[in-house]
């Protein structure tokens, strides 16, 4: 079968012929890309794995005639076939697309588990409300009542976050006067220290991702004396020690997606041969929602 390979760190995204996986086994439709793949292209991922190593852990395809979605059972999602865990396997609403369904998993499991852990929510800030994770982000906060506040980059950014139900859209230097309950964080950097003095009296910045550099980590005394908190959030990890809570949010996920309250962003979709230019789109954050490959 055909599979995307990263040989070594930095290295090209070639097609190559590859080897067939065992086990339960998805004829991939779409492959979702994630910033994790991007990072482990270029070396900087916590946990790196061997190599040459097929990309890609989320994929929606064809199981046993089954339309599902699903995480792999260890990476090789960028290919026309992949084994999967089939303990992560769910079937996708009867009207979404295979492209939606690899854009589902990961964003709205990232916003929609803090979301729900936090008991007060009534304003948010999102940052980068036009990603992924970010128009996940907005549609969850908005169907839980919030007021919702969205940061992006550019004007067309700033109106897809419009569109996915943002009530205010603003640049990122114009953040300063805002009060909220609840940053979600998928940038990091400069703009998760800029955010700490948003939040409201037991306010919480969920700190998701670091798309522009590592965080600034705030001092305790800081937290205690603003009456704020920190909510570090890493799906990979809550997947391995309480995978009977993530089950529980996507059930209940699908079942939003199923009634219309969702409806994931597939920003861009490249052939699998154009990986390269799928990460290249990332990396220089022209994109918007999620960015698939379909093989």
């Amino acid at each position: 079968m055909n599979a995307v390979v990263l040989r070594e760190v930095g290295g090209d995204l070639a097609l190559e012929e590859w080897e067939e996986p065992s086990g339960v086994v998805v004829d991939v439709r779409a492959a979702g890309v994630n910033f994790a793949d991007v990072l482990i292209r270029r070396g900087l991922y916590p946990q790196m794995p061997e190599l040459p190593y097929v990309l890609g852990n989320e994929v929606a395809g064809e199981l046993d005639g089954r339309r599902v979605c699903a995480w792999s059972a260890g990476g090789g999602g960028y290919a026309e076939r992949v084994e999967v865990d089939p303990a992560w396997v769910f079937e996708l609403p009867a009207a979404a697309s295979f492209a939606a369904g690899a854009a589902f998993l990961t964003t709205y499991l990232t916003a929609y588990v803090p979301l729900t852990s936090i008991v007060r929510a009534e304003s948010v800030l999102v940052h980068a409300g036009s990603g992924g994770v970010g128009s996940a982000a907005i549609q969850l906060a908005k169907h839980r009542g919030a007021f919702v506040y969205a940061t992006a980059s550019t004007d067309e950014k700033r109106e897809v976050a419009r569109r996915m139900g943002a009530d205010e859209v603003r640049g990122y230097d114009e953040i300063d006067d805002l009060r909220v309950d609840v940053v979600l964080d998928p940038v990091g950097g400069e703009t998760f220290t800029r955010s700490l003095p948003l939040l409201n009296p037991l306010g919480t910045i969920v700190a998701i991702g670091f798309t522009s550099g590592l965080w600034h980590d705030p001092s305790v005394q800081w937290l205690v004396g603003r009456n704020a908190s920190v909510f570090g959030f890493y799906l990979g990890r809550l997947l391995r020690l309480a995978p009977e809570l993530v089950r529980e949010r996507a059930d209940e996920l699908l079942s939003l997606w199923g009634e219309g309250a969702i409806d994931p962003l597939v920003g861009a979709t490249y052939p699998l041969a154009d990986a390269r230019d799928a990460h290249a789109l990332i990396e220089a954050r022209r994109h918007v929602g999620k960015v698939v490959l379909e093989p």
